[in-house]
């Protein structure tokens, strides 16, 4: 699973005029999921993304985590994030997961998020969306963890 998570001050996704998800203070997550991913990789990442301190403490220090300062979390499907752009003028996605597979395993991280984060909101799975954010620091990070990758982050 690869991650772009941004800290937001808010953060909007829309389907067409359609709402599907919102938030104020919180995390931003594309998410992309590879071919070989599996549960435990979302269940990694979900607890790192809760966990990660990366929110101000009352010095100015990035020491607070999403859960600490009651934050939510907007969490949006991009298989786009496997795209491969080192040959040619087109991006490859063949690491990419099939859709049926990335749906499910986009659910279940989303439900594995849930976990941590009280208020989740999601963008619509294989839909054209608009992403609206505004990126608070700014503060943007990758998170990456393969099914065949079993590093700590």
């Amino acid at each position: 699973m690869r991650i772009v998570l941004q800290r937001v001050s808010r953060a909007r996704v829309s389907v067409g005029e359609r709402c599907t998800g919102t938030i104020g203070r919180g995390i931003l997550l594309l998410l992309g999921v590879h071919r070989d991913d599996a549960e435990a990789e979302a269940d990694h990442l979900a607890a790192r993304c809760a966990r990660l301190r990366i929110f101000r403490d009352a010095q100015g220090k990035m020491n607070r985590s999403v859960r600490e300062v009651d934050g939510a979390a907007l969490v949006v499907s991009q298989f786009t994030l496997y795209g491969d752009c080192r040959k040619g003028r087109r991006p490859s996605y063949t690491s990419a997961a099939a859709p049926e597979k990335a749906r499910e395993l986009y659910e279940y991280f989303v439900r594995a998020l849930k976990q941590y984060i009280p208020r989740v909101e999601t963008g619509e799975f294989g839909a054209m969306m608009d992403v609206e954010m505004v990126n608070d620091g700014p503060v943007t990070l990758l998170m990456d963890r393969c099914g065949s990758d079993s590093s700590e982050l």
